[in-house]
């Protein structure tokens, strides 16, 4: 019979700290500012140039459009109230593999209804719209032609240059949507809907490599802020959610590499990294970024670095693939960064956006963050992470090198000044591995915080238009 889990709820948190206080005032005071600082200083920060659109919200891409009642309302009220009675328990008495088929099942509804709040359109919107993936995906018809010239038409002075994703992104990302339309799909509401049933699974890796990594009870800890996250609003139908999930379960991959007990099982699953690895970078010119997070994994991991090799070549298969096939990704990033330059970068100024973007990320991954992000300030230092039984200092570990990770990642392309604005979906691939410092919670912590998520993602939802 399989046994339930009966951990308490956090043995990752310390003692009395007013860290969780500080993080959470800082993060407040940071979001607050994003918003007030551009209308009182008269500043324009240019999130969303649209001058139809009423009363922009830097440091979001969108603009304030309350609807307080649409099909998905209700649906999202129910769920944050039974998460907030139910969700935490059930975290640690689950069987591992129904907690990660529950908290699978649980974001999945949770970001549709969130979506559906706006109706149809919610869920496909995004999809449709002229400078996105799929409106694109249906019209072409010739592969290999489109990766010939696929560097030629970013920049904004080719006279048929690509909208704005494609140009900003590389072609594994279209790729997909080519390969939904080859299968049938052409409405933009189904690839919202399959878009959207991928990007929930990144919960399942981000707890998978956890536990791997001998961190069960902090990833039980976690797993309901993982599952609904704020996040949620921006998964639901954006690409950047896939992005996610794809890299999410190669660091999965990787962490099984890495703690194998076999040479065959450690290059199996090594392969298998460095092909998950190697197409997320080519979906996003961010996520070479994702080699900090990989040396944590491996740090965490305690074992052999022989899977390095393995993944790194299995990686590097897939990007001289594209090479070959026309699309070179060294010689398209300086291309990109041109036409970055050429266009609306240049009008957001980085004096702003170097603290705003911190304001969107605190938004899309919700206030608590700040709570997480002290104490990882608080414990990193601290003779407290070396405290405790040999399995709460194994989770307290396993949190520190994932979630420090995200931190520097986060930093890294903040300070590159490539991310100004919009990173509130751009960053969503390292939200998650963000989240993970929420284990560190306090166990008195724990129900209220989930509740200020919640509520937080019930807000931004019910009162904004986000254009994710």
């Amino acid at each position: 019979m399989t046994q339930t889990h009966t951990a308490p709820a956090a043995t990752t948190s310390q003692p009395r700290t007013k860290a969780p206080w500080v993080g959470l005032s800082l993060a407040a005071l940071i979001i607050a500012a994003s918003f007030v600082i551009p209308t009182l200083l008269d500043w324009e920060v240019y999130a969303r140039k649209d001058p139809e659109a009423f009363g922009t919200i830097e440091p979001l891409h969108g603009f304030w459009d309350p609807n307080y009642f649409g099909p998905g309302t209700l649906p999202a009220v129910a769920i944050a109230l039974l998460a907030l009675v139910y969700a935490v328990p059930l975290a640690q008495r689950l069987p591992w593999r129904w907690l990660l088929v529950t908290c699978y099942l649980a974001g999945l509804a949770w970001m549709l209804s969130l979506a559906f709040t706006d109706g149809i359109p919610g869920v496909e919107h995004v999809l449709a719209n002229r400078h996105e993936y799929f409106e694109t995906a249906l019209r072409i018809d010739d592969v290999p032609q489109m990766l010939d010239e696929y560097i030629a038409r970013i920049p904004y002075a080719h006279p048929d240059n690509w909208v704005v994703h494609l140009a900003g992104h590389p072609p594994g990302a279209v790729l997909f949507f080519i390969a939904l339309v080859r299968l049938g799909v052409t409405s933009p509401l189904w690839a919202g809907l399959i878009t959207t049933a991928l990007g929930a699974t990144v919960v399942m890796p981000v707890l998978m490599t956890m536990r791997t990594l001998g961190a069960e009870t902090a990833a039980r800890a976690v797993a309901p802020f993982l599952a609904l996250s704020p996040a949620g609003i921006f998964i639901a139908v954006s690409a950047d959610g896939l992005f996610a999930a794809v890299a999410a379960w190669g660091m999965a991959a990787l962490a099984v590499a890495a703690t194998a007990s076999t040479r065959g099982r450690m290059a199996g699953f090594a392969v298998v990294a460095g092909l998950l690895l190697g197409y997320a970078v080519m979906m996003s010119y961010g996520l070479p970024l994702l080699g900090v997070l990989a040396i944590a994994v491996l740090i965490a991991a305690r074992g052999s670095w022989w899977p390095v090799p393995i993944a790194a070549a299995a990686a590097l298969a897939v990007v001289l693939v594209f090479a070959v096939l026309g699309f070179a990704w060294w010689e398209a990033y300086p291309v990109l960064t041109e036409r970055y330059w050429d266009g609306l970068a240049q009008d957001r100024p980085f004096a702003y956006w170097v603290w705003g973007n911190l304001g969107a990320l605190l938004i899309a991954a919700g206030p608590m963050i700040g709570s997480g992000v002290a104490l990882l300030a608080v414990n990193v230092p601290s003779k407290q992470r070396l405290a405790g039984t040999a399995q709460t200092v194994s989770n307290r570990r396993v949190v520190l090198l994932l979630a420090g990770a995200a931190v520097l990642m986060i930093l890294i392309a903040d300070l590159s000044r490539m991310s100004k604005a919009e990173v509130e979906r751009i960053w969503l691939p390292f939200m998650p591995w963000l989240t993970v410092s929420l284990a560190l919670l306090p166990q008195r912590w724990v129900r209220p915080a989930l509740a200020v998520q919640l509520g937080g993602a019930l807000v931004v939802e019910t009162l904004l238009y986000t254009s994710w």
